[in-house]
């Protein structure tokens, strides 16, 4: 048994460690094409977002969370908010848009600006997949199920990495998404999703030992995983509101500063401007992304 999890572990590193070469490779490339480095910034930030889903995805920390409250709710919050953070703020896709070539640029802009892709974007969108997904993961038989069944597991944790990442996108990602929202909305969505979050933590740590349905563990570390949920889940939500603020505010100042009146337009918020380019925040648009570059 021993074997297979060490074998495990290695195929999570070794996938990790693939994933790092290749946003490397990238930015290699982008450099190359572009005539300067890509960011140092961005590239830790992916680096960072790689090392914590490791962590999360770990089968020895999977095995544990079968049957501790505890490790089950640390994986949770590892690979469904705090690896997502890095790897968004990484701006991937951005970085394929400058490192590749025209055509297939053209290609993923075409991608972005297609329904389904500004439906699942859209942050309300987000919210419900991803806050709502844990009503359903904590308040369905599905918990327990988890235990029980490895494919169930590793779905669940697939749905918790790619919501965790698409609502990452939604509220503050720096990658260029047609018709975003403008900052209330993305705001409103992080509040509510906030909101929902922390109810569920509380309703978990009251009815410790009876939520969620086939729950396992002793009462005290079904409640020690509700106040973990609860604190650990404030500390990600205010890291990416400073991140959508501080972004806000660095592209929203010098406009403010040195526009005259009539000239901000709509102001910050998202959307499709007469060419075409969707704004982020009011000044990234499609073909441009967050390092300035022009990416058509």
């Amino acid at each position: 048994m021993e074997i297979v999890d060490l074998a495990a572990e290695v195929r999570v590193l070794l996938l990790m460690i693939l994933v790092g070469i290749a946003y490397l490779g990238m930015a290699r490339r982008w450099a190359q094409r572009r005539g300067r480095a890509w960011s140092r910034w961005r590239t830790a930030s992916w680096m960072t977002g790689l090392v914590v889903l490791a962590a999360g995805l770990s089968p020895a920390l999977s095995a544990l969370a079968h049957h501790d409250p505890v490790a089950h709710m640390v994986q949770h919050l590892l690979v469904g908010m705090y690896a997502p953070l890095g790897l968004i703020l990484a701006a991937p896709v951005t970085l394929v848009l400058g490192a590749t070539k025209t055509r297939t640029a053209q290609r993923v802009t075409g991608l972005l600006r297609t329904r389904p892709v500004h439906l699942l974007s859209h942050p309300a969108t987000a919210t419900v997949l991803s806050a709502g997904g844990l009503w359903v993961l904590y308040g369905t038989p599905l918990y327990a199920l988890t235990a029980e069944n490895t494919v169930v597991h590793h779905l669940v944790l697939v749905h918790l990495v790619a919501a965790g990442a698409l609502f990452t996108w939604a509220v503050a990602g720096p990658d260029p998404a047609p018709r975003r929202p403008g900052l209330p909305v993305r705001l409103g969505a992080l509040l509510a999703s906030a909101a929902s979050h922390a109810v569920l933590a509380k309703l978990l740590y009251a009815r410790a030992g009876h939520w969620p349905p086939g729950g396992h563990g002793p009462v005290d570390r079904a409640e020690a995983a509700a106040m973990l949920m609860y604190y650990g889940g404030d500390v990600a939500e205010l890291l990416l509101a400073t991140v959508v603020l501080a972004g806000w505010y660095a592209r929203s100042a010098p406009r403010m500063r040195h526009a005259g009146p009539g000239r901000t337009g709509r102001g910050s918020g998202g959307g499709m401007n007469r060419r075409g380019g969707a704004r982020m925040g009011g000044q990234v648009r499609l073909a441009s992304g967050p390092d300035g570059a022009d990416l058509r």
